[in-house]
């Protein structure tokens, strides 16, 4: 195994530990983000590697989001609604009118 073998293994096993953050794994591991996104960019597997544990913290975070939805967050609930439930009408939507006395004019109107 090569040096940037075992450190492309000791990136994968802190980005896990750190729930996806490329700062906190590199620091981890004394390795740079330039490194890191090198990495990502230049081979795949790893790349795919760094992509599921970014599912997997995302998994999490929607885990705990439904826990506060069991637990009865309205504030959780309506996050929930609000992004996933838009075809099903729960979307925020401005109205903005404009009370404008005169007609607008545009400025190549003059």
């Amino acid at each position: 195994m090569t040096k940037s073998d075992t450190l492309k293994q000791n990136l994968i096993e802190a980005m896990g530990k750190s729930l996806g953050v490329v700062t906190t794994a590199c620091k981890a591991v004394g390795c740079s983000r330039e490194t890191f996104y090198r990495y990502c960019k230049e081979d795949s597997e790893f790349n795919e590697k760094i992509k599921d544990i970014s599912n997997i913290t995302l998994d999490f975070a929607e885990s705990q989001l439904h826990k506060q939805i069991s637990d009865g967050s309205t504030t959780a609930t309506i996050f929930l609604l609000k992004t996933k439930g838009k075809d099903r009408g729960y979307v925020e939507k401005q109205q903005i009118e404009i009370n404008e006395p005169k007609p607008f004019k545009w400025f190549d109107d003059e």
